[in-house]
């Protein structure tokens, strides 16, 4: 059944990273304790250097279901309750509806709060974490909004969130990330890193030799190697840096966890329950999404820069998962959703 699923991915990643397209992908499947590999393209299209397992790439939001698991985490242990309001740990949020939303409504993008940053048009000056806080202080509800009562896709929300996590457990955020999820796990080639002054992410020289250069969906080079994006002027606020490889453990463990400590197998399946329906199709859980299909639930995370696209997507109730990182902008990630997973899960229902 491996060489049946493996030729089902084949089929439907192969025209997708054509030679006459920039750039290129690596993705993974896990499914029946098993993961298979695949890898198109250039990690450097000036250098012809292929792309492999072990290149990384920058995540974009993929980075967002590992605060996700810090929250349930803590919750679990009984160290915050998802009802927290945020004042509890930054009690410099005074404003009159900053102040009446909760840990859970920043982890599910149900707060309604949503900041210049997270739409166009795109702001060019960048934000310190003192103005970081005035703006969500200085924020009024724009029609309805109300905490809890509406999904609104917030990348300045879970920026906050990390600043709650940092102050809860008076860690850094990528500190937490290794102690918590990345080293139980053993993925050794996950990492935040600081930025640079040329917003570039500031590893050593082997780290950079495997990382992609990132390309615009028309073939044009964004940033060095490396580059990393942010509106927000304060350590922590970049994008994590990951391989199909090492993704394809937070996906099995995601899915299958068994070798897993219970606590953290329990917060990863925490974080894929819906909390909140959107509509028939669609729903929220904390940093994930779930996709009601007419034949299965699909549980995932999208997530891109100019530069850079990646999707991670669960069949929970199949044991299935599926990594995709590719280093240009607006790849067709739908794909997965739609063809990719049902079809799979297709195939395993039918054993």
């Amino acid at each position: 059944m491996i060489a049946q699923m493996r030729d089902i991915v084949a089929a439907e990643l192969a025209p997708t990273v054509t030679p006459d397209q920039p750039g290129g992908l690596a993705a993974a499947l896990y499914a029946g304790h098993h993961v298979e590999f695949f890898n198109y393209g250039f990690a450097d299209d000036a250098t012809r250097r292929p792309v492999t397992s072990d290149t990384l790439f920058n995540l974009g939001s993929l980075r967002k279901p590992f605060e996700a698991t810090l929250v349930a985490l803590g919750t679990l242990r009984g160290e915050l309750r998802l009802d927290d309001p945020l004042p509890k740990y930054l009690p410099e949020l005074t404003g009159d509806y900053v102040r009446r939303v909760t840990v859970d409504e920043l982890a599910t993008h149900t707060s309604g709060l949503l900041l210049p940053t997270d739409h166009p048009p795109w702001p060019n000056e960048q934000f310190s974490r003192a103005q970081f806080i005035d703006m969500f202080n200085a924020w009024k509800p724009q029609a309805s909004e109300a905490p809890g009562k509406q999904r609104v896709y917030s990348h300045a929300g879970y920026v906050l969130l990390q600043l709650v996590l940092e102050r809860c457990y008076g860690t850094p955020i990528m500190t937490l990330f290794e102690q918590r999820i990345l080293r139980p796990l053993g993925m050794a080639a996950t990492s935040l890193p600081e930025r640079g002054e040329d917003n570039r992410a500031v590893m050593d020289a082997a780290w950079m030799q495997r990382v992609a250069q990132g390309y615009s969906d028309q073939g044009i080079a964004i940033g060095p190697p490396g580059n990393q994006q942010s509106y927000f002027d304060f350590p922590g606020t970049g994008q994590m840096f990951s391989s199909a490889r090492d993704l394809s453990t937070f996906v099995a463990a995601s899915v299958d966890g068994r070798s897993v400590d219970p606590h953290l197998r329990e917060a990863l399946r925490m974080t894929q329950h819906e909390a909140f329906r959107v509509d028939e199709k669609f729903g929220q859980g904390l940093a994930w999404e779930t996709v009601h299909l007419p034949e299965i639930a699909i549980v995932d995370k999208p997530g891109g820069l100019n530069n850079a696209s990646g999707y991670i997507g669960l069949v929970p109730a199949r044991r299935i998962g599926i990594v995709l990182l590719a280093n240009r902008g607006e790849y067709p990630h739908e794909i997965a959703r739609y063809k990719i997973l049902p079809a799979l899960a297709r195939l395993v229902a039918a054993r």
